[in-house]
Formats: structure tokens, C-alpha cells, sequence
């Protein structure tokens, strides 16, 4: 009888010992994904070998060029996980400012926790969650990137906590280094970011100092809106304020001297068929001060067709033109004449995996 009753405990034990192996493995997940892209661009207001660009980040050489190649891996076990996300190429090297974390090469690197269905806590370096547009351009309409996004931050080293309050509201609060400073703070500063979420439209903020080239005070305005089946509308705004002033060469001349920049974005889109859809981004982007009438503003208008060949690659037709006003000089013809205004055409290809 006691061996039947040992059996009978073996037999269970293996039954539930296999069951939770099995539930362990349904649990843990790794994930492999990324993109490539290049482009071709020419000016057509100026000459290809001017060697000028519109001034915002990314995609700013002329003929054939490479953005950048990523590579994103993602494991989770049970209510953790982690993600390192890698980038390479002059996009990749721009967004990560080329020499910061292992030379450029590390995009995101964190660590996170579902602490419960409504609360996740991360760890370490995330890209940013102010404006519309994001470093990678497979997630973008437009290929080009804005001036608002060009003067935000990109990424931030730090933690925050995101909450889901309710079905439509959520929350998210972090604490960070300073702008732009994605490796290790010497200032012994840090900076404050939090999101209010509310159906898919969100109110960000991020606060630093504004000492050691920090950023100050940035309020954006990220959504959109569902017009029809085929035509979506998206906005962005925001408002950037520091008290510090500085030099071309980055070197502190004032700390009581309000300055920054403001500017929305719309971004009308309409998708014509399952591969193809067209978008527009309007752009009015300014900088503006406490002493000085007058500062320069840019108008910016992105026409981008974005055509689907088989799920994975993604052809964008793209004709941009920027007027400033108030800056004269922003750009030069083909002869080298002043001009304040810059048109190209850009073609680029994006594979994503």
C-alpha cells in the first residue's frame, strides 16, 4: 500500500512539476525585430554639393545615402523583461550623439516590471515620450523629421512608472538625467518628466534646470484624431522655455534671461488603398525671447507618399520645402546667394523585420 501511495505521489509530482515547466515556457518570450533604410535627395532650390541642409535632424546629405540599421531584442519572463535596442549608421549615430554609451551604438537599454496589470515600472534608457515623431523611421509618415522633434530631447536615462488609471486615462512619471545626458550625470542634477494620457491624446511635460546646456521647461501636445476610415489627423505642439542663454559654442553667457522655442505640427494623412496613403506635415516652428522682436520663424510643408511592397518594405516619395522669415540667410542658391527658403526631393526605402 505504501509503495502505490509513493507511486501515486512520484506520478504527481512529475504531472506537476511538467505542467509548471510547461507554464514557465509559455511565459518567457524573446522577441528579434528592426528595420533598415536608405535614401536618394536632391535639392531643388540649391546645389547638391552646397553641402547645406534643412537643419533638423536626420536624413541631411544629399545624392545616396544610409539612415540607419536597427536591431531590437526583447525577452520577457513572467511580469519582467528587458529590451536592447541597437542602432548603426548616421541616423543611428545622430540620435545617440555618435560617442555616448559604447559609441553610438545603444538606442534604448532597459529594464522593466509589470508590478500589476495598471502599473509598470522601467529602468535605464528609453527613448523620449515628448512629440509626435521618433528616431526610427519605419514608425514615421514622413521621412524627413521636424524641427519640433529636432529640438526635444531624444532619449532619457532614468525611471519612470506608467499607470493605466482607467480604460482611457493614464499616467506616466519619471525621473531622469538631464537632457541628453544618456550615459552617466557629473552635475548631480536630474530631470522630471511626466504624461497625462486621455483617448490617445497626450499632455507631456519635462522640467530641468536649464544649467550645464540642460533644456528647462518643455510643455508638448501629442494626439490625433480618427476623422474617417481613410483620413487621420495628427497634431503636435509645444512650448520650450529656459532661463540660461548660451553661445554657438555651447558656453553659458546668462542665467537669468528667458529664451526658447514653440511650434505645432499637423499631420493630415489619407490612405488611398491597403498599400498606399499620402500625408502632409505643416509646420510652424519660432524661437522667441524675452528682449528681441523679430526672431526667426520657419514654415515647413512635407508632401510624402508611403506605398507598402509586400508588409515589409515601405517606398516614401517625399518633395519638402522651409521658408524662414526673419533670416535671410538661412540657405544659399546654386550661385551661393542668400535665400531663406530650401526645397528637395527625397526618396527613401525602409525594410522593417
Amino acid at each position: 500500500m505504501k509503495k502505490i501511495f509513493s507511486l501515486t505521489l512520484l506520478l504527481m509530482s512529475i504531472i506537476l512539476t511538467a505542467q509548471e515547466t510547461e507554464e514557465a515556457k509559455k511565459e518567457k518570450s524573446f522577441t528579434l525585430s528592426g528595420s533598415v533604410d536608405a535614401y536618394y535627395q536632391t535639392y531643388l532650390t540649391a546645389s547638391d554639393d552646397s553641402g547645406q541642409s534643412f537643419g533638423t535632424a536626420f536624413a541631411d546629405q544629399t545624392g545616396f545615402a544610409l539612415g540607419m540599421g536597427n536591431l531590437i531584442a526583447s525577452y520577457e519572463s513572467g511580469k519582467v523583461g528587458a529590451v536592447l535596442d541597437l542602432v548603426v549608421g548616421p541616423r543611428g549615430a545622430g540620435a545617440t550623439f555618435s560617442d555616448d554609451i559604447v559609441d553610438g551604438i545603444v538606442n534604448q537599454a532597459y529594464a522593466y516590471w509589470n508590478v500589476s496589470e495598471s502599473t509598470t515600472l522601467t529602468f535605464g534608457r528609453f527613448n523620449t515620450f515628448l512629440g509626435y515623431e521618433v528616431i526610427a523611421p519605419a514608425a514615421n509618415f514622413n521621412y524627413s523629421t521636424s524641427y519640433l522633434f529636432s529640438s526635444g530631447p531624444f532619449s532619457h536615462m532614468g525611471l519612470k512608472a506608467d499607470f493605466a488609471l482607467s480604460d482611457d486615462f493614464s499616467l506616466m512619471l519619471a525621473v531622469m538625467n538631464p537632457w541628453d545626458t544618456n550615459n552617466t550625470s557629473t552635475t548631480g542634477e536630474y530631470s522630471f518628466g511626466a504624461q497625462l494620457g486621455f483617448k490617445g491624446q497626450f499632455l507631456n511635460i519635462y522640467y530641468d534646470s536649464g544649467a550645464n546646456n540642460g533644456l528647462g521647461l518643455e510643455i508638448d501636445y501629442t494626439g490625433g484624431f480618427e476623422v474617417s476610415e481613410e483620413f487621420f489627423l495628427g497634431i503636435n505642439a509645444a512650448y520650450e522655455v529656459n532661463s540660461y542663454a548660451y553661445d554657438d559654442d555651447g558656453i553659458q553667457i546668462s542665467d537669468d534671461f528667458k529664451n526658447g522655442f514653440y511650434g505645432v505640427a499637423l499631420y493630415p494623412q489619407y490612405t488611398l488603398s491597403d498599400d498606399l496613403a499620402i500625408g502632409l506635415r505643416g509646420e510652424y516652428f519660432g524661437y522667441h525671447a524675452e528682449e528681441g522682436d523679430d526672431l526667426p520663424s520657419v514654415i515647413g510643408a512635407t508632401l510624402t507618399g508611403s506605398y507598402t511592397v509586400d508588409s515589409n518594405l515601405i517606398i516614401k516619395p517625399e518633395v519638402r520645402l522651409d521658408s524662414w522669415s526673419n533670416n535671410d540667410a538661412a540657405f544659399f542658391d546654386a550661385d551661393g546667394e542668400d535665400q531663406s527658403s530650401l526645397a528637395a526631393f527625397t526618396l527613401a526605402a525602409i525594410y522593417t523585420f
